[in-house]
């Protein structure tokens, strides 16, 4: 099989690349960042791309952003995308609406080389990889759009006000309601996100999570 590498560290790139000799495919380019594997795949037609999330100039989610692409244009080549951590913009959106031919695992629960070449192997064969971590976690953001959806108008105008920093003061102010109301509409609107009190975490801060991650996703 002839697979692309894109990954950032060079060390990584080259172990990758052995193994994958070992395992009996070709690795017909090994490049570092999204433009290279782009230019590779237009250039070497491979039938699948191991690709790092997080690659120059940014090392947030180029590699996601340049797998997108590939599948855009190229969408009977393989997808499998490795990261330390899981991205939740484009490579969830990506496993969401293109799920045939793909894979997304995280380079810590890459335990020996079987685990990667049986993943490599249900890719290239038009299946789909997910590591646990990316399922729960996908889970998770469809739970959470589910619950905002399910705010009222009020605790839905409330929150975006909270996404924007304001004050209880200030929202009240700027609906005209006492800061008390406000008071008991953020109660609300945690309890339907079913964001409970923990020692670690401030609540008002993940309920404005909750409304970003709901309104990135928003059709």
């Amino acid at each position: 099989m002839r697979i692309v590498i894109a990954d950032d560290s060079v060390l990584l790139r080259e172990g990758l690349g052995r193994l994958l000799v070992e395992a009996g495919h070709e690795p017909v380019a090994a490049v570092g960042d999204g433009n290279e594997l782009i230019h590779a795949v237009k250039t070497h037609a491979p039938d699948l791309a191991l690709v790092d999330i997080r690659m120059p100039p940014t090392f947030t989610h180029e590699g996601a952003v340049a797998a997108t692409e590939v599948r855009r244009r190229w969408p009977s080549i393989g997808i499998l995308l490795l990261s330390q951590v899981i991205e939740g913009r484009y490579a969830l959106e990506l496993a969401r609406s293109h799920p045939q031919g793909f894979g997304y695992l995280l380079k810590d629960h890459i335990l020996d080389v079987s685990v990667l070449a049986d993943a490599i192997a249900t890719v290239a064969a038009g299946g789909t990889v997910l590591d646990p971590d990316v399922v729960a976690q996908f889970l998770g953001r469809r739970t959470t759009r589910d619950r905002v959806e399910a705010l009222t108008a009020r605790e839905h105008d409330i929150l975006a006000a909270m996404a924007e920093g304001r004050s209880n003061r200030a929202i009240a102010n700027r609906f005209s309601l006492t800061e008390k109301t406000v008071e008991t509409h953020i109660g609300s609107i945690l309890t339907k996100l079913n964001l409970v009190p923990e020692p670690d975490d401030h609540r008002r801060v993940l309920a404005v999570r909750a409304w970003l991650d709901q309104s990135a996703n928003r059709p």
